[in-house]
């Protein structure tokens, strides 16, 4: 209904457990006619920033999305990247990369996102945030955060749909990183009441949405009628 009714759509996801290839396969699984270029997701941001500063990291990711820095040099890490390594989150591998964020005289930590938690079918699973946080505080490092909330992430998303923030609504169920990240970046964002929304969520200190909807058909009713 958003396609038809002539405005630009772009997904912007947190999804650091697949290459986008394969997160656009499952949508269309589902049904959603949808392509690779109307995603926005960390690792390719990652992956320009890397190139951009000839860094080479040490990944601590999840193994469906190693394919995303295969052009990444990755010999003699100088930095580390932390995404959703969901199993691979083992003491061992956060141990490695602590050893190598606290013997490099600028230790540069990026985070492909910094959500306290997702939901999947079986309940509520720790997200990269709460890694990305105990790395901080061994290495006394602060990461650089690829992906939601970050402002440059939202910024890349209106460059790719070629709208300024003031002419974008931001769609999602996380108070801080969908919300709370577009309202920085100058957009309008609505909250639904699905996914890891919690009912404390209405009770942010911080972030206030624009307005609150039942689920995704609602947010588009009400969008849909003010066109």
């Amino acid at each position: 209904r958003i396609k038809a009714s002539g405005l630009k759509l772009q997904l912007c996801t947190n999804e650091t457990q697949a290459t986008r290839e394969n997160f656009v396969k499952k949508l269309r699984a589902m049904g959603f006619d949808i392509s690779v270029a109307e995603v926005t997701a960390p690792a390719p941001a990652a992956c320009r920033l890397l190139r951009e500063r000839g860094l080479r990291p040490h990944l601590l990711v999840h193994d469906d999305l190693v394919p995303e820095f295969a052009e990444v040099d990755k010999t003699n890490p100088n930095c580390v990247v932390l995404g959703d390594a969901a199993e691979n989150f083992t003491y061992a591998n956060l141990n490695e990369a602590f050893r190598l964020l606290i013997g490099m005289e600028k230790p540069v930590l990026i985070s492909l996102g910094k959500g306290r938690y997702y939901k999947e079918t079986d309940g509520l699973k720790l997200d990269v945030g709460a890694y990305m946080k105990a790395l901080e505080y061994a290495c006394d490092v602060q990461a650089e955060v690829v992906g939601k909330p970050a402002k440059r992430f939202f910024e890349s998303a209106l460059a790719e749909l070629g709208v300024p923030p003031e002419q974008a609504i931001m769609i999602g169920d996380d108070i801080v990183n969908d919300v709370g990240g577009a309202q920085q970046c100058g957009m309008r964002a609505l909250q639904v009441r699905t996914g890891k929304y919690r009912p404390s969520d209405e009770n942010h200190p911080k972030v206030k949405p624009d307005a609150y909807v039942n689920n995704l058909a609602e947010a588009v009713d009400i969008i849909l009628q003010q066109l």
